[in-house]
């Protein structure tokens, strides 16, 4: 079984249902609500689990109702929560995101996520030791990100970083990468580039590997020293866009001794299933249904 150990942010998404997006000022009435699971890590780490993978969480919850039923979600979905740390007095982090058209906007409040220290990082190197891959984004402290990748170098363990929300990285952080896997935008704002560059000329300029996402054009990979190759995306109808770039990096970790191509044809297959449901954890697919979805486009 592949171990993955995940260190990110853990949120509760409130989620808003919309005919359409409101103008500034405006206010619409809504088609539902609802209140699930999600945080870059978090979500992460249960579309790991689901596909099959032995899944370490480490990070951090408020001491709030919302940090309990966070704890009990991972719980839930067969996450190891052993370095999921309860933050006394801070509350837990949030996600304000609307749905609509298939698209969705989101303001993220990081709560206890702020709370995630390079010492709780290092408090977790057994599990780090022992995994196959280590997944990180950047929705929590970037000390904790540079500790992460720090010690997961120290254990020779490959790291997929996530660079989201995007910021600028030290090209020393990207050299220690297994995997960088942003959209073109992320991208551009990682390397410092000027906007409107030929994303292709990105990915080589990179001082690691890119696998990178274009929603439905599907994704481009590269290794070092290679040019990039396409994998096309898959056509479903769009119901909720939230989640499916986590559950591609959660497929790219868990399916990478299947060698990149492999993995990336089986990210973009789940990531199209979780884009044709609702919600973000529980969109996300099990490794039986992205074995069916592919056998159906063949």
């Amino acid at each position: 079984m592949t171990r993955i150990v995940v260190v990110g942010s853990i949120n509760m998404d409130l989620v808003t249902l919309s005919p359409r997006f409101p103008d500034p000022g405006e206010t619409l009435t809504g088609d539902r609500f609802l209140t699930v699971p999600g945080g870059k890590g978090a979500n992460q780490a249960v579309a790991a689990a689901r596909l099959g993978a032995n899944v370490s969480m480490v990070g951090c919850v408020g001491d709030d109702a919302f940090g309990k039923q966070l704890h009990e979600g991972l719980v839930a979905e067969g996450v190891d929560v052993a370095h999921v740390t309860r933050v006394e007095g801070v509350g837990s982090g949030t996600a304000s995101i609307t749905v609509a058209g298939g698209e969705n906007s989101i303001v993220v409040v990081p709560g206890a996520n702020g709370r995630v220290t390079p010492a709780q990082v290092e408090a977790a190197r057994d599990i780090v030791r022992g995994a196959d891959a280590v997944l990180v984004q950047l929705e929590i402290p970037l000390d904790a990100v540079e500790a992460t990748l720090r010690v997961a170098q120290e254990e020779g363990v490959p790291v997929i970083l996530n660079p989201a929300p995007a910021q600028r990285l030290p090209a020393e952080w990207l050299s220690r990468l297994r995997f960088l896997t942003p959209n073109q935008h992320e991208l551009t704002t990682v390397l410092g580039a000027q906007g409107g560059t030929d994303f292709q000329e990105l990915m080589r300029r990179a001082p690691c590997p890119v696998v990178l996402t274009r929603g439905e054009d599907g994704a481009w990979f590269r290794e070092q020293g290679e040019a990039p190759r396409h994998q096309p995306g898959f056509k479903v109808e769009a119901v909720d866009s939230t989640g499916a770039g986590d559950t591609f990096n959660a497929a790219l970790a868990v399916y990478l001794s299947e060698g990149l191509e492999t993995a990336v044809r089986k990210a973009c297959a789940a990531a199209a299933i979780a884009v044709s449901r609702l919600g973000a954890q529980a969109g996300m697919p099990r490794a039986d249904e992205v074995d069916a979805f592919l056998a159906s486009q063949s």
